[in-house]
């Protein structure tokens, strides 16, 4: 009886050995969002973020003091700003509109859609008096607890 158990145990530590490696392990349609430090490299954070998934970066603008929500989207492997949310014109934010793109009010807020330039990589740097919200899954990180004030970050898809 007792070495049944450990053929048991032993099948049980296997199959969940293969099941944890199943996990870590993307699917087809399956990307990590990955933000890097941009001089050492250094890995702060992976999250798993699926074809067509979405994640949103909110922040306070740096010269008019009013918030900021980028959203964007995995595509084929690179991201795509899908929509800007803000609540007034400032550096940075765009003055006028592309081809394509529309814009529309929420209350005050004002939103831009219809954006179709994609990036391989977004690269921020971390305000030392004001956040950066990464909201991904459901889930809101703040990235000045992640990295620190004043980290330039790259943020990818692997």
């Amino acid at each position: 009886m007792a070495r049944l158990g450990k053929i048991v145990f032993a099948a049980l530590v296997v199959s969940g050995a293969v099941f944890f490696t199943a996990c870590l392990h993307k699917g087809p349609d399956q990307s990590f969002l990955e933000i890097r430090d941009t001089a050492s490299g250094r890995v702060y954070g992976k999250w798993p973020l699926a074809e067509a998934g979405e994640f949103s970066i909110e922040f306070i603008h740096s010269v008019n003091q009013s918030p900021v929500l980028e959203t964007f989207v995995a595509t084929d492997g690179l991201i795509r700003l899908q929509t800007l949310r803000f609540y007034s014109f400032g550096a940075g934010i765009p003055s006028s509109l592309e081809e394509g793109q529309e814009l529309s009010r929420d209350g005050d807020a004002l939103i831009i859609t219809g954006f179709n330039t994609s990036f391989r990589e977004l690269n921020y740097i971390i305000g030392t008096i004001s956040d950066h919200l990464l909201i991904i899954n459901g889930e809101t990180i703040s990235l000045t607890d992640l990295c620190g004030r004043n980290a330039h970050l790259s943020i990818s898809l692997r």
